[in-house]
């Protein structure tokens, strides 16, 4: 580790500083080209398969209450007529154009649906300057409050905070880096079934040893557990119930899948899930971590999670071609400062 001027001291088990002192990727470091020509020796027959869901799913808000639908509206001219369906004839005052145009602007909250995480997306209150107080901390020790700002007078200003901004770690740090290798899949349904089942090292290992799934370094995971086909089922109107109650999810507070996760090598882990592990965690006491498998990640390693993923196509697919490797090519949006955004992952086979 090279000696940062951000921090005196890193959490136990990360990686801070060991891919520089100014890294805000991570583990995507991983993906070398090695793994991207990996990934491409994995197309055998060319199909492909798209890994996300229509973005106005789940539906409602009952995943998450502060997360809300896409909203679309039409763009306006300089005189207030909605650009949508708008004859051009009409807007310029030519009537030798036939043009008909339609234009529109969306309200979207990033991580509403198919997404990844950012790692500014969650830090820590850690004691960073090793001087017995905690500061807010983000991977690689980048601050809270500098490096990642929430607006003027923002201690109880509510949801509607202007000028919010991740100034480092944003995900447009992910977006450069393109997120094209080789991936593996896991299928957690096989084992678990519908029933909720808070997964720990020992159920994912049986799944992989079933399957004969091989974790190698570099490679990106993706866990099929079945929770995002429930919510196609579900059609726009979920049950409440069934959303929190459905599927596995990985066992966050297990020490033996955290050491799992920091050795495979792993450079990514996504689900179709809502949280990639049990969120919020059920259990623990004392001073800790609501998210555990969150922590170690973003946090600790730096590597990006991915969560509610459509990956029933491809687990039918490939469970039936006995296959468990593919490429996957899975950029965000290059939105500087945002702390998540949508995807649209393309698996080629």
């Amino acid at each position: 580790m090279s000696e940062n001027k951000r921090f005196k001291k890193r959490p136990e088990g990360s990686n801070w500083g060991d891919f520089g002192p100014d890294d805000q990727v991570g583990r995507l470091h991983l993906i070398t080209p090695e793994k991207v020509r990996q990934g491409v020796a994995e197309v055998k027959e060319g199909r492909t398969f798209c890994l996300s869901l229509p973005l106005d799913l789940p539906g409602s808000n009952l995943l998450n209450p502060a997360r809300h639908p896409p909203k679309r509206f039409a763009t306006a001219t300089p005189d207030g007529a909605a650009r949508y369906l708008l004859p051009v004839a009409k807007a310029v005052g030519n009537n030798e154009l036939t043009d008909v145009v339609n234009d529109d602007r969306v309200l979207i909250h990033p991580q509403y649906s198919t997404q990844w995480d950012a790692l500014s997306h969650v830090g820590s209150l850690f004691d960073a300057d090793d001087d017995g107080v905690a500061e807010m901390v983000f991977y690689n020790g980048w601050r809270g409050g500098e490096h990642i700002v929430a607006g003027d007078n923002c201690s109880d200003c509510g949801a509607e905070v202007s000028g919010v901004e991740a100034k480092r770690l944003g995900i447009e740090n992910m977006a450069e880096r393109c997120v094209q290798g080789r991936a593996v899949l896991i299928d957690l349904y096989e084992i678990c079934g519908d029933a909720k089942t808070n997964a720990d090292f020992a159920v994912l290992e049986q799944a992989m040893k079933d399957q004969g799934v091989v974790v190698e370094k570099g490679d990106m995971v993706c866990l099929h557990t079945g929770f995002t086909r429930k919510v196609v089922e579900m059609a726009g109107n979920p049950d409440e119930h069934a959303l929190h109650n459905s599927c596995a999810a990985l066992e966050g507070r297990d020490p033996k899948l955290l050491e799992w996760v920091a050795d495979s090598g792993l450079s990514v882990l996504i689900a179709d899930n809502y949280a990639v592990e049990r969120a919020p965690s059920e259990t623990g006491s004392g001073r800790r971590a609501n998210l555990p498998l969150h922590e170690l990640c973003l946090f600790k390693l730096g590597i990006h999670l991915g969560e509610i993923w459509w990956l029933a196509d491809l687990n039918d697919y490939m469970r039936a071609a006995g296959r468990t490797r593919f490429l996957l090519t899975a950029p965000p949006l290059r939105l500087p400062g945002a702390v998540g955004s949508p995807t649209t992952p393309i698996a080629t086979v």
